[in-house]
């Protein structure tokens, strides 16, 4: 069974309230335009994700309910993960394989640098995910704890600067 995860890096974030804690940083300008654009580029591919998890951090929840919009996801069944804060590639890679097998398409919002290194596990030609990027991996796995341990069909790397 053909298995694509998403992986998605919150846009660019503003730094004008340096009194705000991290998890409360709203996107800036830039992140607000980039969102939508990415999620334009997703729909076009004819990406329709079966379950969105994102980050509770504001940037990175913003960006998925964005991004959903775009896509038709309903923005009430985005589910939350404390793990995808502040984790790393192998935390991330936990995430996956716990998947409910029923899904075939699943974004994951997150941060850098573990959602980077997660992309390089599954493709060495990733070596860095600028704000707003979408790494997108196709798996042939019976279930997404297969799919963990095997590497990708295929990856693509698109944000926002590279067309």
């Amino acid at each position: 069974m053909k298995r694509t995860l998403v992986l998605v890096r919150h846009g660019k974030s503003s730094w004008e309230d340096q009194g705000r804690p991290d998890r409360a940083r709203p996107l800036a300008e830039r992140g607000l335009r980039d969102a939508p654009l990415m999620g334009k580029r997703l729909a076009h591919d004819k990406v329709r994700p079966d379950l969105i998890l994102s980050s509770p951090a504001s940037r990175a929840l913003s960006t998925a309910h964005i991004m959903a919009e775009v896509l038709g996801y309903p923005s009430g069944e985005i589910v939350t993960d404390e793990r995808l804060y502040g984790s790393d590639a192998g935390v991330l890679l936990e995430v996956m394989g716990e998947l409910g097998d029923g899904f075939r398409c699943v974004m994951l919002f997150g941060h850098d640098p573990e959602l980077t290194d997660l992309a390089h596990r599954f493709s060495g030609k990733i070596t860095r995910m600028p704000t707003c990027a979408v790494a997108r991996f196709t798996f042939d796995a019976p279930s997404w704890s297969a799919a963990v341990s095997q590497p990708p069909l295929t990856a693509v790397l698109d944000y926002p600067k590279k067309r």
